[in-house]
């Protein structure tokens, strides 16, 4: 398996996709029907050091991150963050299509000494994964172009003191508004996202049911995500918004409703079923319990009978 290109600069980027410079050493807009890579058996596999925001439509190639892959054959948006691997398999078919969007390129350096370079962090989609796009309707596609081309119009101007700080709160707003469209998209894919809860619900039964708890331990946001294969940040923020519950906060549901039921149900005592539920310490199982039932494992018992 060939090794990933290391990218490490907006010109690595240009060159890697063969063509001209880019205008503004820390960030660029790259009209994505331009782009013109050279794939090595019919593959392109790399990794980055800036962040990158794509919209893209009718593109060549299948995009995989990890071992799932995503067909880019309708209008959407995606986000890379520095040090994703990304790996594009071009398929002979494809080939004839006629790709269109944009890519926005930024480099960290270019967020030095502003506020958003730390808040940068607080976007979570920055972390999702190709197959978790952001479908935008026209409308919000319209939207992300006029900010795309703000920021493309003001780092080809002179640049002045003013620049950089226009340019990031354009940023800022793009990050924003991607933020919104993520919302909407939550609310407005109910079916795909029921099941995806569906299937989350199931899991963790079977976790609970089985010998899972004994052998591993407690259940991982990280593992559960796998299983279901999403990122952890993309499962929390869609459990959130049709819930009102993160990942963390559903498996400690499930725990306190297995407790329950053993408390209510049979005569282990606390260690005991601290132990069956995964816990290492009966303490802590103590605290948790408390703290989502205002009541101590004893005292539950003592109130239930």
């Amino acid at each position: 398996m060939s090794r990933p290109t290391r990218l490490k600069t907006i010109s690595d980027l240009h060159r890697f996709n063969n063509i001209a410079s880019p205008e503004h050493p820390l960030v660029s807009l790259i009209d994505y029907s331009k782009i013109n890579p050279t794939p090595e058996n019919n593959e392109l596999k790399w990794v980055q050091e800036f962040y990158s925001i794509s919209i893209k439509r009718d593109v060549v190639g299948k995009y995989r991150y990890g071992q799932e892959s995503y067909d880019f054959d309708e209008g959407l948006m995606t986000f890379f963050s520095p040090e994703q691997v990304v790996t594009v398999q071009l398929i002979e078919e494809d080939l004839n299509n006629n790709p269109s969007g944009w890519i926005l390129a930024i480099h960290p350096d270019f967020l030095f000494g502003t506020a958003l370079a730390t808040s940068i962090k607080k976007y979570p989609f920055l972390n999702y994964s190709v197959r978790e796009a952001l479908f935008l309707s026209e409308k919000e596609e319209t939207i992300i172009n006029g900010i795309l081309q703000n920021i493309k119009t003001e780092y080809q101007t002179n640049i002045d003191q003013f620049s950089q700080q226009i340019i990031i709160s354009q940023l800022e707003l793009l990050l924003n508004y991607s933020e919104r469209f993520y919302q909407r998209q939550f609310l407005t894919r109910k079916k795909s996202n029921h099941q995806i809860l569906d299937r989350l619900e199931a899991h963790l039964e079977d976790y609970f049911t089985g010998d899972d708890l004994m052998e591993k331990g407690l259940p991982k946001v990280q593992s559960i995500a796998d299983s279901l294969n999403l990122t952890p940040d993309y499962l929390s923020n869609m459990l959130k918004s049709l819930t009102g519950q993160t990942t963390q906060q559903h498996i400690h549901h499930k725990l306190i409703e297995k407790a329950k039921i053993k408390l209510s149900t049979t005569d282990l005592s606390i260690s005991e079923i601290a132990y069956g539920l995964g816990f290492e310490h009966p303490q802590s199982f103590s605290k948790l319990f408390k703290s989502k039932t205002q009541q101590t494992p004893m005292e539950f018992r003592i109130s239930f009978n």
